[in-house]
């Protein structure tokens, strides 16, 4: 790797993580390698992190992305239904880690946090309060994104098991009136009949259907 020497130790070990292909399973890059994939967080947290960091927790490697620069990425159909078998998945970008372009990780540092640039620098221009500030809004309104998606998952769920019992109660009650339908005519037939033979005296004498064709 190109610059090695000016690659935080944390984003190194993230390029080889997602470089390995024996772990392409659980993590890999993007189609575009603009971004890369976590497949199931679970697995990943447990079977690869303990593998490259002195953890595996899931929620600490996440913090640790956010520290150096990385953005979740939300998919506008994240609050459609998936499918049981299917796994999820979260990606994450940063503008210079993308695939075939090592070369750029230099450029990647940790965030500065407010208090310690005051502390260093004596004062911090406007400018880095407003990122901050703006940077916030925008983490926020991630959160906010991703629990709007969790509704809208829950809704499509709801109303698809909705579908399937209105489904359901429209079979049988076309059933049911099948089933009177015969009935009604059964009824009128043997009135006929027996009006005919027999008179008003044998009116409630039941006959199978079969004989009303042979009239």
């Amino acid at each position: 790797m190109k610059h090695s020497h000016c690659v935080p130790a944390f984003v190194s070990k993230l390029w080889a993580l997602v470089e390995a292909p024996s772990t392409d399973n659980l993590i890999c890059w993007s189609q575009d390698g603009c971004s890369f994939l976590v497949q199931d967080e679970q697995r990943f947290s447990k079977e690869v992190l303990p593998l490259y960091f002195k953890h595996s927790n899931m929620t600490s490697f996440v913090r640790q992305l956010n520290m150096y620069g990385f953005h979740k990425v939300v998919h506008m159909d994240a609050g459609l239904p998936k499918a049981d078998s299917q796994v999820d998945c979260v990606e994450f970008q940063h503008e210079n880690f993308q695939r075939a372009q090592p070369h750029l990780l230099g450029l990647i540092r940790r965030k500065v946090s407010i208090s310690r640039g005051v502390k260093e620098g004596g004062q911090v221009p406007q400018v880095l309060i407003q990122v901050s500030h703006v940077r916030g809004w925008q983490d926020s309104s991630d959160l906010k994104l991703m629990a709007l998606c969790r509704d809208h998952e829950s809704l499509w769920r709801e109303l698809d098991s909705l579908k399937q019992n209105y489904q359901q109660q429209h079979k049988i009650i076309r059933k049911v009136n099948g089933n009177t339908f015969v009935n009604y005519i059964n009824n009128n037939i043997i009135y006929v009949y027996n009006n005919k033979y027999f008179g008003n005296h044998y009116t409630n004498f039941s006959y199978p259907m079969s004989l009303f064709f042979r009239l």
